[in-house]
């Protein structure tokens, strides 16, 4: 086994992250950790833009959250996140969402994507030299576990 290897994105809870009762509203976790995925690619010069211009994209199949403790609007937070090794052409990135001042693990995630041809509109069954490529820097980047 190696060394877990996590991305960092910070974020701050604002007004319009919260629900009526001034907690996180479950949505703005998915997109904060949407946010993460995409930062945490462009931080090793891999622009999602750039493969959607290539005819692909990576579609959703799964998303599962487990919330441990309450965010409240004007805590700082840090979304982790890490690609682990998938079957096939799956892609699942692992989340972990702690709030920073309690230090505390408040959200735990994971999301699932496929590879799809943009212009079939069908998974594809083999990822393109461009995207391994992509995802084998991430690969190495992490350690992850298999």
């Amino acid at each position: 086994m190696t060394a877990e290897h996590w991305f960092d994105y910070p974020v701050r809870v604002q007004p319009h992250h919260t629900d009526y009762a001034g907690i996180v509203w479950h949505g703005t976790y998915i997109a904060w950790m949407e946010e993460a995925r995409v930062e945490c690619l462009r931080s090793l010069g891999i622009e999602f833009a750039d493969w959607v211009n290539l005819g692909f994209d990576l579609q959703v199949v799964d998303v599962s959250l487990r919330y441990r403790h309450p965010l409240r609007m004007g805590m700082k937070a840090c979304v982790k996140t890490r690609l682990e090794k998938g079957s096939g052409v799956r892609l699942n990135w692992r989340y972990e969402i702690q709030a920073l001042e309690i230090q505390e693990l408040c959200v735990t995630g994971q999301v699932t994507l496929v590879p799809i041809d943009s212009k079939k509109g069908k998974i594809m069954r083999r990822l393109t030299p461009d995207l391994q490529s992509g995802l084998n820097k991430l690969m190495e980047k992490f350690q992850a576990e298999i």
